[in-house]
């Protein structure tokens, strides 16, 4: 059985807050959250669950987009049709990155805003990201691209921080001189 999650919407002040470390191990009940978040996440971007359960396309959720302020991520990446990686990282930092800074070209979205936002976030090209696995394990995740994007969109989460406060407001759009755009 599947059951829409209750993502919180931006005017949500929780969203605004730093989230927690994580205990570890894991409490089932959050296994449960992140088991919960990866099924939604892949119907979302599979076009006939989409319109069957109307779903908003999203390929990653933080917990507090969930109300619930822990520093936890999780990302369904479709490497090919009907492929996905899925990413959970537990307490996530961000170790390194690269100097280049890219911007998705439509500019970014998000589960928590339900309004169109214009303009281009500027985000590094590469990153690596390190923190823990489900079972505590400590992992590196090295993220390239359109997936570097969706990690930095998802820890800004956990520090209360919204894609649209990266954009300009003197200089909403780059030109690919200035930014690539991808």
């Amino acid at each position: 059985m599947f059951k829409k999650l209750d993502i919180i919407d931006e005017i949500d002040n929780r969203l605004r807050l730093v989230s927690e470390e994580v205990k570890l191990p894991l409490s089932k009940e959050d296994k449960k959250i992140i088991k919960d978040i990866i099924k939604h996440l892949t119907f979302s971007q599979i076009e006939e669950y989409e319109k069957k359960y109307d779903l908003r396309p999203g390929m990653g959720l933080a917990f507090p987009q969930l109300g619930i302020n822990k520093r936890i991520i999780v990302i369904v990446h479709e490497v090919e049709e009907g492929i996905f990686d899925n990413y959970v990282v537990i307490n996530p930092k961000v170790i390194s990155h690269s100097k280049e800074i890219i911007a998705a070209a439509a500019g970014e979205g998000c589960l928590s805003v339900n309004r169109e936002v214009e303009g281009h976030v500027p985000r590094y090209a590469r990153i690596t990201i390190e923190g823990y696995d489900e079972d505590g394990n400590l992992i590196q995740v090295r993220a390239r691209e359109e997936l570097s994007i969706a990690f930095q969109h998802e820890v800004d989460h956990l520090n209360g921080v919204m894609f649209y406060d990266r954009i300009d407001k003197n200089k909403k759009f780059y030109t690919e001189e200035e930014i690539r755009l991808i």
